[in-house]
């Protein structure tokens, strides 16, 4: 059986070469049920547009909001996994940088 697949063509803005910002990002974890999916499958598939330029670390730092804490580091990489053919930009630097981001912010809350 195929794991679930979450296509960002689905949520990107007509034209758009990127995805940016938070609450685009908090959109998109929402409409995709991105958590549910994660939770219930032991690997989602993250479909990128081959035609996208970019996509912010603050996007991807609510996309991944409640993944992250919830499973670590180690944890993302073996059930979430990016479909990129013909990408022309490497998404693995902006994926680390949220996920890091993530864990530092989620770190520091369980602090104090």
């Amino acid at each position: 059986m195929n794991p679930p697949l979450i296509n960002l063509e689905d949520y990107r803005t007509p034209g758009s070469k990127v995805f940016t910002g938070r609450d685009r990002g908090e959109e998109v974890r929402k409409k995709s049920h991105i958590d549910d999916l994660v939770d219930a499958n032991p690997e989602v598939v993250i479909e990128v547009p081959a035609d996208v330029w970019s996509i912010n670390p603050s996007f991807l730092e609510q996309l991944f909001y409640n993944i992250v804490p919830k499973f670590g580091k180690e944890g993302f990489y073996q059930r979430v996994r990016f479909h990129t053919e013909g990408l022309g930009y490497d998404i693995a630097k902006d994926v680390e940088e949220a996920i890091d981001r993530r864990l530092r912010k989620s770190n520091a809350l369980n602090f104090y």
